[in-house]
């Protein structure tokens, strides 16, 4: 039976679950976990190591897996499964990268607040991700409850946002922070727009925010900036906020549709290994745009 324990009670944001074996779960638990998502957006899982197989087995009882950015790199994988997106600095050989490699400034834009895949259509539902190596010092990963952050918002804040869109654009970091991108990587993901205010299938109004958005359509570039950056810091403050401090066999879930995340800093030069699997949500195609 499926046990929950609130981790952030002022908001009833995050939950720290168990009861349930995630190698082998059954309809019914697969039901109430999804329950369990809609009520808190995020459930962390202790000792709960999984192979890749058993990631992805698990992560298939909720809907077609999502491939993100890798449908656009062809860089040498360490993973034997696609459906496995590496969130680490360690080499295919098992060294660890090069602080100028691509790969570290991937895992450095993860540090940026997101929401994963919020720069294609169909966006992402729910994010798996299980600690193998953790370093022994930072490597956090927090979590913003945008549902929470839409509701703090002033009256008059809302009624100026919700009927605005915001462009979002894969490579929109990673190019600010200097990686280089080719013609044929920017053809696999044009921008896509998202409402600026959404409705969760919880019935409950998000917040769309986070740094895949390059501007508002409609308003000045530097207004429309301004106007996201305040969003942003107005969604990330620190009551709306969980942080999970990793151990080896933690997998933490979280629902891309009403939460952005970020990881923290910690040594490169410590190894950090993590994998996440992440599922479409394919309800999101037939939303306006």
């Amino acid at each position: 039976m499926l046990e929950l324990r609130p981790l952030l009670t002022s908001i009833g944001f995050a939950a720290e679950a168990s009861g349930a074996d995630l190698k082998n779960v059954s309809e019914e638990e697969v039901r109430a976990i999804e329950r369990a998502m809609d009520r808190y957006g995020v459930l962390v899982w202790r000792g709960q190591p999984l192979s890749e197989a058993q990631q992805i087995a698990f992560a298939r009882n909720f809907g077609p897996l999502d491939l993100g950015l890798k449908k656009a790199r062809k860089n040498p994988d360490r993973h034997a499964n696609d459906e496995i997106i590496d969130i680490s600095n360690v080499s295919p050989e098992g060294g660890i990268y090069d602080r100028g490699h691509a790969k570290i400034v991937s895992n450095l834009a993860n540090q940026l607040w997101h929401s994963d895949s919020s720069f294609q259509k169909p966006a992402a539902k729910y994010s798996m991700l299980s600690a193998v190596v953790v370093p022994g010092e930072g490597g956090e990963t927090e979590f913003a409850d945008l549902r929470a952050a839409y509701d703090a918002l002033p009256f008059p804040l809302k009624k100026q946002i919700e009927n605005l869109e915001a462009e979002h654009y894969a490579w929109h970091t990673r190019l600010w922070l200097g990686d280089t991108v080719s013609e044929e990587q920017k053809a696999k993901f044009p921008p896509v727009r998202w409402p600026l205010v959404r409705t969760h299938p919880s019935g409950r109004k998000v917040l769309f925010v986070g740094v895949h958005c390059t501007h508002i359509p409609g308003m000045t570039l530097a207004e429309g900036r301004v106007l996201l950056a305040d969003l942003l810091e107005h969604a990330t403050q620190r009551e709306f906020v969980y942080r999970h401090v990793w151990q080896p066999g933690d997998l933490v879930m979280w629902d891309n549709r009403c939460t952005i995340h970020r990881g923290r800093r910690f040594d490169l030069s410590a190894r950090r290994e993590l994998r996440r699997v992440t599922n479409e949500d394919t309800a999101s195609v037939s939303e306006p745009s």
